[in-house]
This record gives structure tokens, C-alpha cells and sequence, in this order.
């Protein structure tokens, strides 16, 4: 898309999702699309979406979705692409000067924040540190990533420096960090920088009730990946429309709010190009059992 998007304008009117999806009636996407989330917001809960919900856009697209929606946070991940415009240039720390400033104007101009990122590796100190430096630079606050233990030291040192957070992110078993024990025995006696992206899909997947696993995790917490999934214990089942599966999500609402907690909390539909009405509709369901 070219030129600077302006927000309002752009709520005013309808988009495709891509993969053929047609254009919907002028006004009426904004009108059943764009109510975003005032339950949460009363919560002062951070309510947005993953860019991979939307990963057959680039990132400042999957953006504009967002902003559609009426929300204004985004979790990008460090293989997407910037923008339909520049498809050569990858979000993360080999993007010019040039091109993070871009990348910032345009996200503000939509209302937007780049909160956190998904990277896939975080092992070394002078990478970590280039990915770093561009986080401070884009705004961001937290980095979410499945470190190898031996990283934990290292990165202790790094997010104090650096005043970021670290979200480590648990897929389903017999992945490594699978289970929350994993994470609380790598870090003990660590910063408290150091906590969780907990997925609760993935928890529900491998047979763990998410709301159980957050009450083991309290105090580690820091931002959330939620989905519904169609059959709990089934570690290849496939993510539903929030409400129509065996995720849990009012437990997972329920347990936040005991908590009293306020991390990220970022919607992943793991759905190929997922239609306006299936993020909408997720987006509905859980802001109305954070009203409940």
C-alpha cells in the first residue's frame, strides 16, 4: 500500500485479507469490525494481535488489520516482511536507518505499537545485543524467544542493561519449554525480566489447563499468546473461533483478574489467512468475558 495510511480514513473503509477474500461493503466493516475492546481497556488490559494471526501480510498490513479492528497493539515476529511496498526488507535487525524510521511513522500513524517481537534465536551476546539495540530503537518493550539455557545467564545481564523484558515462549510437547516447570527450574534465581509468553493453546494442547499454569507461573508472567483450540490434549488440533473449542478462555480471563496482573495479552489465530469476521469475532468473545 502506498503512501502514509491515515487512520480514520482507513477505518472508514473495507479490506482484503488477501488469498482472495472480496472487499466488504463500504462502512460496514468498520461499523461490525472496528469496535475494539473497552471491557479490556477498563481492565487496563493491553488487548492486540499477533502479526502471525496475519502472516501472509507484511507487517505494516497486518497493522492496518489491527487498527481496523479497533485495537492498538501488535507482538511482530523477526521473518516478516516490512511492508507491500519494500518486500525485500525483513523486520528485524538488518533493517536501515531509513527503513525503521518508516516502519515507526507509519505505525504510529495508524495508532499501533510494536510492544513486543517474536525472534527465533537468542544465544549469543553480540547478536543479542544488535537485536536489541533495534528494539530500544522501534519502541519495544519485550522480546519473546525460546533461549537455551545456558543463555539465561547472559541474557540476566543484557535485559538489566538494556531495560527490555524476555517472554519465553512454551509449544506444545515434547517441545522444550512445553511445560512450566521447564521454564521455572531455567529461571531460578533470575531476574524477574525474565518471564513468560505463555500460550494457552499450546498449554491446552499438551494437556495442560492454561489457567492451572498461570496460577503455577504467577509473578513470571509478562505477555500472552491466547487461542481456542478444537480438542484439549490433542497436540495437532486446530485453532477454532474463541468460544467454539476447549481453550478455556474465561479461565484464562478469570485468572488474569485474580492476579491482578497486566501483561501483553496478543490474539494468535492459527487459522491460513484468517477472514476479518474470524479475528472480529475473537476479538468480541474475549472482551466480553473480560466484561463478565
Amino acid at each position: 500500500m502506498g503512501g502514509t495510511v491515515n487512520r480514520r480514513g482507513f477505518l472508514g473503509t473495507a479490506l482484503a485479507l488477501g488469498g482472495g477474500v472480496r472487499l466488504a461493503p463500504r462502512g460496514l466493516f468498520a461499523a461490525e469490525a472496528a469496535k475494539g475492546a473497552p471491557n479490556c481497556e477498563k481492565l487496563g488490559w493491553r488487548f492486540g494481535i499477533t502479526a502471525y494471526t496475519f502472516r501472509h501480510l507484511a507487517l505494516v498490513e497486518a497493522a492496518e488489520q489491527v487498527a481496523a479492528l479497533g485495537l492498538r497493539y501488535i507482538e511482530g515476529f523477526t521473518w516478516q516482511k516490512l511492508s507491500a511496498r519494500k518486500p525485500n526488507v525483513v523486520t528485524n535487525e538488518t533493517m536501515s536507518a531509513d527503513d525503521r524510521k518508516e516502519a515507526k511513522a507509519r505505525l504510529a500513524d495508524l495508532g499501533v505499537q510494536l510492544v513486543s517481537c517474536y525472534c527465533q534465536a537468542m544465544a549469543q551476546e553480540a547478536a543479542c545485543r544488535k537485536l536489541f539495540d533495534w528494539a530500544k530503537e522501534m519502541g519495544m518493550e519485550i522480546l519473546v524467544a525460546e533461549p537455551p539455557a545456558n543463555a539465561y545467564e547472559m541474557l540476566d545481564k543484557l535485559l538489566g542493561e538494556y531495560q527490555l523484558s524476555l517472554a519465553v515462549h512454551n509449544h506444545p510437547k515434547p517441545s522444550g519449554y512445553w511445560s512450566p516447570e521447564v521454564f521455572l527450574k531455567a529461571a531460578e534465581g533470575r531476574t524477574r525480566r525474565i518471564g513468560v509468553c505463555g500460550d494457552t493453546g499450546h498449554w491446552a494442547r499438551s494437556g495442560i489447563k492454561p489457567a492451572d499454569a498461570l496460577r503455577q507461573l504467577e509473578g513470571r508472567i509478562v505477555s500472552l499468546h491466547i487461542k481456542d483450540i478444537a480438542k484439549f490434549d490433542d497436540p495437532k488440533c486446530p485453532c477454532v473461533t474463541f468460544g467454539a473449542g476447549e481453550g478455556d478462555l474465561a479461565g484464562v480471563a478469570r485468572e488474569i483478574r485474580r492476579q491482578g496482573i497486566k501483561p501483553l495479552i496478543t490474539i494468535e489465530h492459527e487459522v491460513n489467512a484468517p477472514t476479518v469476521a474470524d479475528v472480529a469475532a475473537c476479538v468480541a468473545y474475549f472482551d466480553k468475558v473480560a466484561g463478565e
